[in-house]
């Protein structure tokens, strides 16, 4: 699996979450949402430090992974992070 986050996501991420300094983000699945690759699940984010990451870049200040226990989500597809112009916020790919 690999992750990619954009220039511009990123930018967006550090602005709408006041991120000044060296921080870890983590996409992680959640029951419920709209969009997921799997039915009746989602992505969110949080703040935490990686334990196993299956997958990282670093974009800016930001650190984004995502852990080993979320795998099964992805069903052997990559997540690329790009920020939609229309709606002025993120939008994951799956590729």
């Amino acid at each position: 699996m690999n992750l990619t986050v954009t220039e511009e996501a990123a930018k967006w991420y550090e602005e709408e979450l006041d991120v000044e300094e060296k921080s870890n983000l983590r996409f992680y699945v959640r029951y419920g949402g709209v969009g997921g690759l799997q039915p009746g699940f989602s992505l969110a984010i949080k703040f935490e430090e990686p334990d196993s990451p299956i997958a990282e870049t670093t974009v800016g200040n930001i650190t984004y992974f995502v852990e080993e226990n979320d795998e099964w989500y992805f069903d052997n597809y990559s997540l690329k992070v790009e920020l939609d112009d229309k709606w002025n916020e993120p939008d994951f790919q799956y590729e």
